[in-house]
């Protein structure tokens, strides 16, 4: 696999959706896209016309540059671009031009990599060096961040108040509220992060750190285990006010790593059964309209990676969690599961992936959360 890079430009019709559309089928017809640029507006150049949309992407591809360059044109001339045999420029729904290939030098009557005008085009190396400003342009010796300083275009450009997704996340945008869950230490809150970040949602994470009575629970769970769950329970009870205002004032897609009624999975193993009759009637008095989340992700993860990532991240309080505790979390999860059918939720087996550390397995994530959602 290679890093390629590659420059999309429209100025007829709906120009961002032309552009989004350029992007889901790179995706599908040449690589998997990675990462792409803000969207800039740029006037024509070289010619009078309506005023473009520029961006730029990267993404890896295992295709040649001759075949990328082919399979560009194919998605063109399918988008409605007219070749014309004229040598001028001319108004269009998308252009697709190939800036780079990793490292690759091309020199050829019909291509040549790195692009001969990257240098000398503002509007080309402005979005590259948001999603690549250190990466070495090889035929210059410099990077495209030293470029773009250095660069003589006087071409005014100007950010696009709307962008351009990448389409392995894309999809999730039809949900307005996610919430990831799963047992301890299998990623939701960097799984969250990452989703929420791409998405450009807003990000509600569980305040577990600020729990004064957890490292307590961990050292005498018999002792500490209700008022654990009752500081949680009213930290929790306030989140979901805030979430719900934050729906209602800007519409803005929420994230979150927890879904409330984890309360009640927990409790059912922490709490004696007449503590937690007690615990469940306060939680519902408390939360009678707690709606559900338009999806609802379970991460699956095996138990020796889950002591692994709990080790690893070295909490002190979390060093008494041991294989059968994280079993009964597990089947907390299960049983919650079942008995909300009504509930859009799937479940992601993370098993052999390291989404944290590895871009293309958390690729792998968002694939298999597309495919599950696709045959549901």
């Amino acid at each position: 696999m290679q890093n390629i890079y590659i420059a999309l430009g429209s100025n007829m019709g709906d120009r961002l959706a032309n552009l989004q559309q350029a992007v889901n089928r790179i995706d599908n017809e040449i690589g998997q896209v990675s990462r792409c640029s803000s969207v800039y507006e740029v006037p024509a150049v070289g010619f009078s016309g309506p005023i473009f949309l520029n961006a730029c992407l990267v993404a890896e591809s295992d295709k040649t540059p001759r075949a990328i360059l082919k399979a560009l044109q194919t998605i063109e001339n399918k988008m409605g671009r007219k070749q014309v045999a004229d040598g001028l420029y001319h108004n269009r729904p998308i252009d697709l031009d190939l800036i780079m290939v990793d490292d690759e030098l091309v020199y050829s009557d019909e291509l040549t990599v790195p692009h001969p005008r990257l240098q000398d085009r503002l509007f080309v190396l402005q979005p590259l060096c948001e999603i690549a400003p250190q990466k070495n342009v090889p035929n210059q010796n410099q990077t495209v961040s030293q470029l773009t300083k250095i660069c003589n275009d006087t071409t005014k450009i100007s950010p696009f108040r709307e962008g351009i997704q990448r389409p392995a996340i894309h999809f999730l945008k039809q949900f307005n509220r996610i919430c990831v869950e799963g047992t301890i230490g299998c990623g939701k809150t960097s799984f969250a992060k990452r989703i929420a970040e791409d998405l450009q949602a807003k990000l509600f994470l569980e305040r577990f750190a600020e729990n004064p009575f957890l490292p307590k629970f961990y050292d005498d769970a018999d002792r500490y285990a209700f008022p654990l769950e009752m500081s949680f329970l009213a930290d929790r009870f306030t989140q979901q006010r805030e979430l719900s205002e934050q729906l209602n004032l800007f519409g803005q897609g929420i994230v979150s790593d927890y879904e409330v009624h984890k309360s009640l999975i927990f409790t059912q193993f922490t709490l004696s059964s007449e503590e937690f009759a007690l615990y469940r009637t306060i939680f519902y008095n408390m939360m009678p309209d707690v709606q559900k989340p338009d999806l609802y992700i379970l991460l699956k993860q095996t138990t020796p990676r889950l002591l692994a990532n709990i080790k690893k991240r070295g909490r002190s309080y979390e060093r008494t969690i041991d294989s059968e505790y994280l079993d009964k979390v597990r089947q907390g999860y299960q049983n919650f599961k079942r008995s909300h059918p009504d509930w859009n939720i799937v479940e992601i087996d993370l098993s052999g992936l390291d989404f944290v550390s590895n871009d293309s397995d958390y690729h792998e994530v968002v694939n298999q959360l597309r495919s599950a959602l696709s045959t549901n």
